[in-house]
């Protein structure tokens, strides 16, 4: 055989060379568009006047946001990780006297939903349990079209101009020299751009705490992020926040149980989501708004208008209008969740857009993706975007087209077919925009009262309780420690002193770089409503691992296993292997899973009862991991009288969320209080 090839010659490096032919380096240069023309403001979108709408002449906002919007195919540039489930959403009281939306207009009425839940930053393939912003993008499928609201599980959001995004998410997805970290923000680029980019200040905040590692989706909040407008029959505008508060409450994980559950199970959300609707559990989420009328637009210390401002409920309160429930799964997760197109554009009559800069450019940025990932315009086709109403338009033609169109004519105006389809007037249910009053000099400018980036991340830290404090610290020091740049590290702590001082103080010595000099915000307000110490707390849907072997007190777990299944707790059987466990008296329980098969980080509590197995070292040990690790995620233990030998030899202490049966004859009620409360931060895991 010929190996002369294997020998260096000169030819040896040509395809380094063909290469170096498309490499760019940007450093030091001037930016331009792809057409070379030099960029004067690389900040904000073109505006009709400073807090008026972006004009679609911006040229260089479009090519940018274009060329963002077609960069991945197939998976979504964002959100591209997301489950599904089908749902029903029904009015407990009509909004006539606010909205024209004929699916708010009748006391009771129901609407076909379907709602997408997603992490933002990692690939389809990341784990579910990364700390991570979530998507909450519920589509009604009205008698009036579709009406997609398109939010997240944090009210707010990092940037205040759409022009911006691009920015982000390449800060925040894997550095593209080595494509890490997968589905985290915890390296240089992220961080980089929050400091030079200090808007983003209270989103990151909320980013650093408890909300961004969610329980499970059934325990998450969802907002429609954006201020969007309500229009009445009258035509009367009333500015609106809408918000999903889940019926069981706000809960999370703790940041530790979250990355052993993403070697555990990468599925563990999702798997909890279906799961939940397979056995009837059908997550619940009550329906807000937020209302603020037209003449009280500039009566605030923020801007309505800004994105990265949330309206505390104590100023603006929240009026609860409907609950949604989830109740089927999908068929096909490709046919539905992958292909299900989302665009805040998607409005009925009667609810409509405000000059919002984000909103404003995800009005393009949504329609632009779907054209690139889906295949062409007919997107809206395919089973799971198609409207429950019928749809006639002069529309033809493009990949994909499912409809056929009888009929010789395809445009407006027309005679040969009567004027068909014809346009409908406002009484008649057509769409017709608010008329705002808008006056500007044309201007690439941000509004002046979108300035204060500090207050409302201030509000935040002031409104969280003393465990979530530290958890926003913890996240905060392990975030930036991964930050290899010193500069990067230094220019956060500097940041983040605006915020709070002690906080900034604390961070900078976990991150080995100079004490903050800068002062906090002098805020000191705070919205009891942001901590998730005053959420809601039940037993209902929780799940409990019962860590067993033979020789149970058979009575005794039954009335325990009884009184868990009355409160709606479920719970799995685990032991040494599956299948038949026995009691002492000969009563047979069915093991479904095994210490190999499952982990306490999956439960969100553990009955321990022991005892005995064939190979009692590995079943004593299996036990014991099992135990610490809970202790430590501060989950609430029950333990039976036959487990007490077992809890002695872990490093759980009798406690605060300890339960114990010996001498109680109330065990099983107070351990279902305890797993209702579901975290005891007041134990102290480290002297034990």
């Amino acid at each position: 055989m010929d190996k002369s090839w294997l020998n260096k010659g000169k030819d040896e490096d040509a395809k380094e060379q063909q290469l170096e032919q498309f490499i760019v380096n940007n450093d030091g240069k001037k930016m331009t568009t792809n057409q070379g023309v030099k960029v004067s403001n690389d900040e904000d979108s073109l505006k009709a006047g400073v807090r008026g709408p972006t004009l679609m002449e911006d040229f260089h906002f479009r090519e940018k946001m274009t060329h963002f919007d077609h960069e991945r195919i197939p998976e979504r540039v964002v959100h591209a990780r997301g489950y599904a489930a089908h749902g029903v959403f029904e009015l407990y009281e009509s909004m006539k006297e606010y909205t024209r939306a004929g699916f708010l207009q009748k006391k009771g009425s129901k609407t076909p939903v379907f709602l997408r839940f997603s992490n933002v930053v990692g690939s389809s393939g990341s784990m579910d349990t990364a700390r991570d912003v979530r998507g909450f993008a519920v589509k009604f499928y009205t008698e009036e079209g579709n009406y997609d609201l398109v939010g997240n599980n944090i009210p707010i959001f990092f940037i205040q101009d759409a022009m911006k995004f691009p920015d982000l998410i390449h800060a925040a997805k894997p550095e593209p020299n080595n494509e890490m970290p997968q589905a985290a923000t915890a390296h240089d680029t992220f961080w980089d751009f929050v400091a030079n980019n200090q808007e983003s200040a209270a989103m990151v905040m909320w980013l650093m705490s408890d909300r961004a590692i969610p329980k499970n989706y059934r325990m998450m909040e969802g907002f429609g992020v954006h201020t969007f407008r309500f229009i009445n029959d009258k035509g009367k505008s009333r500015f609106v926040k809408f918000h999903w508060k889940p019926v069981l409450g706000v809960h999370s994980l703790v940041w530790d149980e979250a990355q052993i559950i993403g070697g555990k199970d990468i599925d563990f959300q999702r798997r909890d989501l279906w799961e939940s609707i397979e056995n009837g559990y059908f997550p619940e989420y009550e329906f807000g708004v937020q209302m603020i009328d037209q003449e009280e637009e500039f009566k605030f210390d923020f801007d309505v208008l800004d994105p990265t401002k949330l309206w505390p409920e104590e100023i603006v309160p929240i009026k609860i209008i409907g609950k949604m429930t989830l109740n089927r799964n999908v068929d096909n997760v490709f046919a539905e969740t992958e292909q299900v197109a989302f665009h805040p554009g998607n409005v009925v009559p009667g609810i409509d857009f405000t000059n919002d800069p984000l909103l404003q450019g995800r009005l393009f940025s949504y329609i632009d993706t779907q054209l690139i990932r889906l295949g062409g315009p007919n997107f809206a086709e395919i089973p799971i975007n198609r409207p429950v109403c019928p749809i006639h338009n002069n529309q033809r033609n493009g990949f994909s087209r499912q409809t056929i169109n009888k009929g010789r004519v395809s445009y407006h105006k027309n005679s040969l077919a009567d004027n068909t389809p014809s346009t409908s007037t406002a009484a008649d249910g057509g769409f017709v925009h608010y008329e705002e009053k808008v006056e500007g000099r044309i201007t690439r400018a941000r509004s002046k009262s979108f300035d204060d980036h500090f207050s409302q991340a201030r509000l935040f830290w002031n409104s969280m309780s003393p465990p979530e404090k530290q958890h926003i610290i913890n996240a905060f020091s392990f975030e930036v420690g991964k930050v290899a740049s010193k500069s990067v590290r230094q220019q956060v702590v500097d940041m983040f002193v605006h915020v709070d001082k002690e906080m900034a103080t604390i961070l900078a010595k976990n991150v080995g770089v100079n004490k903050p000099t800068g002062e906090q915000s002098k805020v000191t307000a705070s919205s009891p409503a942001l901590s998730q110490a005053n959420t809601i707390k039940l037993p209902q849907t929780l799940k409990v691992g019962v860590l067993i072997g033979n020789g149970f007190d058979a009575a005794e777990v039954h009335n325990t296993l009884k009184t868990l299944t009355k409160y709606g707790v479920r719970y799995s059987i685990i032991a040494e292997r599956i299948g038949a466990v026995e009691s002492s008296q000969g009563v047979q329980l069915t093991a479904t899973e095994t210490y190999l098969t499952t982990d306490s980080v999956l439960f969100d509590a553990l009955y321990i009862v022991g005892v005995r197995a064939d190979n009692q070292a590995k079943f004593n040990q299996d036990l014991l991991i099992n135990i610490n690790q809970a202790f430590r995620h501060y989950k609430p233990i029950g333990v039976a009288q036959t487990g007490i030998p077992f809890l002695q030899a872990s490093n759980a202490k009798v406690g605060p969320g300890i339960v114990v049966a010996t001498g109680n004859a109330n065990f099983g009620e107070q351990f279902v209080d305890a797993i209702a409360v579901q975290r005891f931060w007041d134990r102290d895991i480290y002297s034990s």
